[in-house]
């Protein structure tokens, strides 16, 4: 990049700060976080910092359900080809082929600790989503699945006694020393900057949807994982890839709220403003085309017509039916006055999961050694160009299974002496000319909608390189005071990323539409695009 990242957020004295001592450390209180919690003996301390509280992760707004090979009616091998066709040759076959074969236990799994599936007649009431090619898509409370598994999560963690839960903590940046990740720096409104001091990490700080004006995502997910990694000296990897989810509930001037894919499953068909079902003039597959798809159909439709927004149609079904599966959206869209069995349902694109992030093995093992990371702030190979539905949380499970299990082997080898460590930290601009977080926020969050969404082309990511850049000159070597600071910070360096990568890819692959590539060009670019800046 064209810009001096700094090494940390806020300048800290070492011998001013309080310290704190674990033997594992996790960064992110979702699903992966919490499953890597459990996965540690409890012979040894685990701190889960959260950034607001517990029950506050995406993983809680998850919709649809987690994918998995449940019944003799389908195949190990229709699920991994389900995802390779979504995700196209940047998938790892190894990686899809360990996450898949693993999803029957770590669903059994979350069964055992009590989380509560849909069942008919005694069996698992098995959904059907976009790319897949069976009913394979295990769901709760109709349509609050992520919700229901993270009660049941929650509550088992809180059993732990050897795991505590800091919630309402800030995650300023990883601590490094000789090389390799020793912990964090955090920051929460009773105890100001507190330094964990741990024999292993592991990053599961979840999503960034907030760079971007149109996201599905919850205020949180502002990225703080991946720039901290990225200061820190971890790779980054495919951060050009965003997915963009096809229906985003938009009602002009409310927050955007997620019309889960389970809808198109049932039956529910996309309309244009002129009561048109256009899917049949973009692909085979209809509403069920994989996200990729179905949202670059309807930014088309949506210029064709010359209309904010398409619809989804649900009129034709069973009322009682939808009402049942969807009731939590039924109740969504009744704050709006809209009657999902009657009305049409207006929908566009929002930025949904993103699929690039730190670089890990099959064990959730970073480039930086100490580090571990699971769930979405990874690069783990299932997703490839572009995520099957319901494969995130099976990913967050198996990834923080796996992470979990073997940074507690390595804290085991890593003896009780935290004496050699220390800190040198540079001095920050303290400069009390205000800043305007806000106007450069929805700045930023516009500029990364128009230049980085759904299309891109070389001339539109320029000019966002050079405004960016701009705000980043003035911005990230500020002293800034509290978390809606860093947060900004931490979203300029991540749309810088996201930006560049963006910018390099000159093809159309998956999520990621150039329109000025719109080919897809295996001999080129049939590779990863890495980030990495020199760990200090």
């Amino acid at each position: 990049m064209s810009i001096t990242i700094p090494r940390y957020l806020v300048s800290f004295n070492a011998k001013h700060v309080p310290h704190y001592f674990a033997d594992v450390l996790i960064l992110g209180g979702g699903l992966a976080g919490l499953r890597a919690a459990m996965a540690v003996g409890d012979g040894q301390s685990v701190v889960v910092v959260t950034k607001e509280k517990i029950e506050q992760s995406n993983s809680n707004y998850a919709q649809g359900g987690i994918a998995g090979v449940m019944n003799s009616e389908d195949r190990f091998e229709d699920h991994i080809a389900d995802t390779q066709r979504a995700g196209g040759t940047l998938c790892d076959e190894a990686i899809v082929e360990m996450v898949v074969c693993e999803a029957p236990k770590r669903i059994q799994e979350l069964i055992e600790w009590g989380a509560r599936f849909d069942k008919e007649a005694g069996e698992l009431m098995l959904g059907r989503e976009g790319g897949h090619s069976a009913r394979r898509v295990v769901h709760a409370l109709g349509d609050a699945t992520g919700h229901e598994i993270m009660r049941a999560v929650i509550a088992r963690v809180h059993s732990e006694e050897h795991v505590q839960v800091w919630e309402d903590t800030f995650i300023l940046d990883l601590l490094t020393h000789e090389g390799a990740c020793r912990g964090a720096i955090v920051w929460n409104a009773r105890h100001g900057k507190t330094l964990i001091w741990a024999k292993q990490t592991i990053l599961c700080t979840g999503g960034a949807g907030q760079v971007y004006r149109e996201t599905t995502n919850p205020p949180l997910a502002t990225g703080d994982g991946y720039a901290a990694a990225y200061r820190a000296g971890a790779e980054l990897r495919d951060m050009e890839f965003m997915q963009f989810h096809p229906t985003v509930l938009y009602i002009a001037g409310s927050s955007r709220s997620l019309i889960s894919e389970a809808m198109r499953g049932e039956g529910a068909r996309l309309i244009d403003k002129n009561g048109h079902c256009f899917m049949a003039d973009y692909d085979d597959r209809l509403e069920l085309a994989p996200r990729d798809v179905v949202s670059q159909a309807i930014v088309n439709q949506m210029e064709k017509t010359r209309h904010p927004n398409v619809y989804l149609d649900l009129s034709h079904l069973d009322a009682q039916h939808v009402r049942n599966r969807f009731p939590g959206i039924s109740a969504a869209c009744l704050e709006f006055g809209i009657d999902i069995v009657t009305d049409r349902i207006p929908v566009r694109p929002g930025a949904h999961y993103m699929i690039g992030g730190v670089t890990v093995d099959a064990q959730g093992q970073t480039t930086l050694p100490g580090l571990w990371a699971a769930g979405e702030v990874t690069s783990s190979g299932l997703h490839g160009a572009n995520r099957l539905a319901s494969n995130s949380l099976l990913e967050g499970l198996v990834f923080g299974a796996h992470a979990g299990e073997d940074a507690a082997r390595a804290a085991l080898q890593v003896a009780d002496d935290f004496r050699a460590l220390s800190l040198e930290t540079p001095q920050r601009d303290v400069s009390s000319e205000p800043l305007d977080l806000a106007d450069v926020l929805n700045s930023l969050k516009s500029l990364m909608w128009r230049s980085a969404g759904v299309r891109r082309n070389a001339e539109r990511l320029t000019d966002a390189a050079e405004t960016i850049d701009g705000w980043c000159r003035y911005a990230l070597f500020r002293q800034l005071q509290d978390p809606s600071g860093w947060e900004l910070q931490n979203m300029l360096i991540l749309s810088r990323i996201i930006i560049q990568a963006a910018s390099a890819r000159e093809e159309s692959r998956g999520v990621h539409l150039r329109a000025d590539y719109p080919q897809l060009d295996e001999q080129r670019w049939q590779r990863h695009l890495v980030y990495q800046r020199a760990a200090s």
